[in-house]
């Protein structure tokens, strides 16, 4: 029996253009948007702000948005690491046990993830939860690949 690898991107939009933006979109093959951000109605998020986001990904790449809060931080979790209270470190075990706690992997379809990207505004998945979230799901979901849009 051949096990399908099922493909989840993740990709922040700060230091991009939009055009840099939606062809990494369109290029890697993404079919839905999952945004995971906290706040994505902001004026600073510029073309990645919702209702702009939801209309550009449509018209210029075909692709599906959808805004997941389950994915999402708590805001005092989030104001805590942004204001430099907590590490990163710190960050990352509140963030992993809040994706337990609401038991994501369980509660959220997996197909829903496959050709998927997750967005969220930190150029790098490095600290950023949309890393944790990619790689929590990675490690219950076997079958999913992540690959981290630049």
């Amino acid at each position: 029996m051949t096990v399908v690898e099922r493909r989840l991107w993740t990709i922040g939009f700060t230091k991009k253009s939009a055009e840099h933006f939606f062809n990494s979109l369109r290029d890697a093959g993404v079919k839905r948007l999952i945004d995971v951000r906290l706040n994505n109605i902001s004026q600073l998020a510029g073309f990645a702000k919702r209702d702009d986001l939801r209309f550009f990904l449509k018209d210029l790449a075909g692709i599906e948005y959808s805004h997941l809060l389950d994915l999402a931080p708590l805001e005092g979790m989030l104001d805590a690491y942004k204001k430099k209270r907590i590490s990163w470190a710190a960050y990352e075990l509140q963030f992993l046990q809040l994706m337990r706690d609401r038991r994501i992997e369980e509660v959220l379809p997996r197909e829903l993830f496959d050709a998927s990207c997750l967005l969220c505004s930190e150029d790098t998945p490095h600290h950023c939860h949309r890393r944790l979230v990619a790689e929590y799901l990675q490690g219950h979901w076997k079958d999913f690949s992540v690959r981290h849009l630049r």
